[in-house]
Order: structure tokens, then sequence, then C-alpha cells
């Protein structure tokens, strides 16, 4: 139903079909989960030594039980450690989440799963008040909502490397970030795309501006309000959608609208969604490059970090792993396959080697 609304981004075996073209989305214990999970009492704390150095990797014990499965960092020992895993809610950051859940348990670690969290300021605010340890963030996410900055870094190192800078003030620390870029972009279905003129945002502007009103997107509601969402791209490329022009969805409802063109000829999206593939969507040019780099990295609390400083090395390699291609298969198995994230983790955990079976 079109409405006026206030305006305030709420997803191996396919890896060669879903190449994109886009103009480009932190465990000590005692823990305590949040109320109304299983686990009402604090996890028990992490093994450490009396430095505060976590424990030493877990050989073979008298009786010829054997060290935890080796995962990304080599043979790592989490045994003793609890942790909470937070993520938000779309299919993307429900595979990262069932990632970091199934190597910490292969680690040895006892994990709460507090993944599927509602909209990156609930799930930061999540993280800072302590009631969970460690979730996926996106670099352009964490410079402009959450650490308040106007305008992106020019350059996904140089973005990253100033939001790790950044964050140390609040005790957040990014681990080493995955390759690729899931920023936001602007899709249309090709046919339309060719049929309006629309290639590139600043031809989406020129056309909004010429038909009031013709032009229709489909968002979710934290893209209608983000800094680096609707509001800061209508401003940079000097256009507007009418009130009654904008239809907020789920996010994953988004590209089917998009492709049927029932509510919406352009929707918003993220740039690793299969289906922009698999539905034959055009992704329209940034050519003003508003959009920010979004490269993901584990958020670890700082005190989790310092207690536990073997999880940069354990999930280096996983992130390494993780490159565009990648990732859009991925989420290709769920949104397309109809796959559960938790078993699209596991297969691609197992068939790259990165845990054991």
């Amino acid at each position: 139903m079109n409405s006026a609304i206030t305006r305030s981004r709420s997803p191996l075996a396919l890896l060669a079909a879903f190449a994109l073209v886009v103009g480009a989305c932190a465990g000590t214990g005692p823990t305590t989960p949040p109320a109304g999970t299983d686990a009402d009492a604090p996890s028990p704390p992490a093994a450490a030594t009396d430095d505060g150095a976590a424990s030493p990797p877990a050989s073979a014990t008298d009786d010829g039980a054997a060290s935890p499965p080796a995962s990304g960092g080599g043979t790592v020992d989490l045994s003793g450690a609890s942790f909470t895993v937070g993520s938000k809610e779309f299919t993307e950051q429900l595979i990262l989440g069932q990632i970091t859940i199934q190597v910490l348990e292969a680690a040895g670690a006892e994990v709460t799963d507090q993944t599927g969290i509602t909209g990156s300021s609930t799930v930061r605010e999540a993280l800072t008040s302590g009631e969970i340890d460690m979730y996926w963030e996106y670099t352009g996410t964490g410079w402009i909502n959450h650490l308040g900055n106007d305008t992106p870094i020019p350059g996904s190192e140089a973005q990253y490397d100033a939001v790790v800078e950044a964050d140390a003030a609040n005790e957040i620390a990014w681990l080493e970030p995955a390759p690729f870029n899931n920023t936001y972009a602007i899709a249309a279905a090709s046919e339309t795309a060719t049929e309006l003129g629309a290639s590139t945002m600043s031809e989406l502007a020129a056309y909004a501006n010429e038909n009031p009103g013709e032009a229709r997107l489909c968002a979710a509601s934290e893209f209608l309000n983000r800094d680096d969402g609707l509001p800061g791209l209508e401003g940079a490329y000097g256009f507007e959608f009418g009130p009654d022009n904008i239809e907020e969805l789920e996010l994953g409802l988004i590209p089917p609208q998009v492709d049927t063109g029932e509510n919406c000829n352009f929707g918003e999206i993220f740039a690793t969604d299969a289906r922009v593939v698999s539905l034959d969507l055009t992704v329209l040019e940034d050519d003003l490059e508003f959009f920010p780099s979004y490269l993901p990295s584990l958020n670890v609390r700082q005190e989790v970090l310092d207690a536990n400083p073997a999880l940069a090395d354990l999930f280096a390699p996983i992130a390494a792993a993780l490159d565009n291609d990648t990732i859009t298969a991925l989420n290709a198995q769920v949104d397309i396959d109809g796959e559960n994230e938790a078993d699209v983790a596991a297969e691609f955990l197992q068939e790259a080697g990165l845990i054991g079976e």
C-alpha cells in the first residue's frame, strides 16, 4: 500500500553465475544473554592465564581424545569460553552469523545465538551494551550511522582504517574485513531501465524531476531514514521521490516487486543480492559515487578480544574466503534455492576446509 512515510536498511555451486555488475551494507565469559533466552544464568568465563592471555592451544588428552577441530586460524582452543553472537535480520547477515557460530563451536566455545536482530542501530546497541559479544558490520554503516560522519572516506581500505581508529574509542574492535563490498544500490528491471533511459543515478534523477509521480521506489524502512540511504542519495543527486511514490517493504520482498513493476519501478537492493542476476535487474551506476564502501568486518567488544586474542587469527582466514562471488552464491542458496542459513554456512566452511566435518 502506497503511503506517506517518515524517512528511517532493515540476504557454492552457483559461483560463476553470480558475477554482479554494480555501482557497487564484537566474547568473554561471563556473558549475560538477553532475558527470555534459554540461558538465563551467566556463561562460564573464558579460560585465561594470570596475565589475561587466552588459553594455549589444546593438545591430545591422556586418554587419547583429540583436540578441537582445526578452524580458520589453525588449532585454536576456546574450550571454556562462551560468546553471544548477533546479526542483523537479512539473509547475508544470517549466513555470516551462522558461520561465526559454527567456527566458534568448532574451536570448543559455547555459543548463544542471538542472530536476526532487526535494524543496524539495534544490533549495534546490543553490542555496545554487552548484550552480544560480536556481529558482522559494514564499514560504511559504521562510519556514517554509528560514528555520525556525514561523508564517506574515499577508498575501501582507507574507509576501513578510519573506522578501526575511530571506533577504538568506543572499545569496539574491527577484525580483518572480508573482500566483498555489500554497498547499497538502486535497481530496476532491465526492460524498464532501457525504456526509461535510466542506467545511472543521474539519469534516474533527471527522469524523476521531469516526471514527478512516475518514478516509484520500493525500499526498506532503514534505507528511508539513513544518511547514507535515501535522504542523502536524493540530496546528492538533486531529486526527490514523492511520499506517495514510496512503497515501504521488507528488504527481501523488493527485488521481485522491482521485477514485476507492480508497486515500483525502482528499488533498494544490496550489491551482493543474487536475485539481481536471476531476475535480470539492472543496477544503476552510482556515477557521483555517493554510497560509501561497505566491507564487512566481525565487530568484537574490545574486552572480549583482550580476553580471547586468538579470535583475530581464528577469523582472518574466514573473512579472506568471503569474496563477492562467494557471498553472492551463498545468498543465492538461501534466497533462490530455499536452503537454511545454518546448512549453507556449514557447507561453505567444510568445502573451504575452514572447519572439520
